[in-house]
């Protein structure tokens, strides 16, 4: 199992985690309570979590291929949503799981 995060500082960390919730949810198995959430993708899974000023993405994959997979989908969208001010989005690989 790949796995990988990125802490994003960005303005309302709540409200993009449940922008991208809502988004994903038209097509893909999505759950969200206040603060967290999970995104099924077909290629692996991204956890969020909305923590202070900083919007947690918790990426988990098969592979390094699917993983890459994942954290473009949800950047990509992300940097979409906050195109007003788009933040940093720097993933970092974690240890096997």
């Amino acid at each position: 199992m790949a796995r990988s995060e990125a802490r994003v500082a960005i303005e309302s960390p709540a409200r993009y985690l449940g922008q991208l919730c809502k988004h994903f949810a038209h097509r893909l198995p999505v759950t969200q309570e206040p603060g967290h959430g999970a995104i099924a993708f077909p290629m692996g899974l991204c956890l969020l979590e909305a923590e202070g000023g900083v919007l947690l993405l918790r990426a988990e994959a098969e592979d390094a291929a699917a993983l890459e997979q994942v954290q473009e989908v949800v950047s990509r969208h992300l940097m979409r949503f906050s195109f007003r001010t788009p933040p940093e989005i720097a993933w970092v690989a974690l240890g096997a799981a």
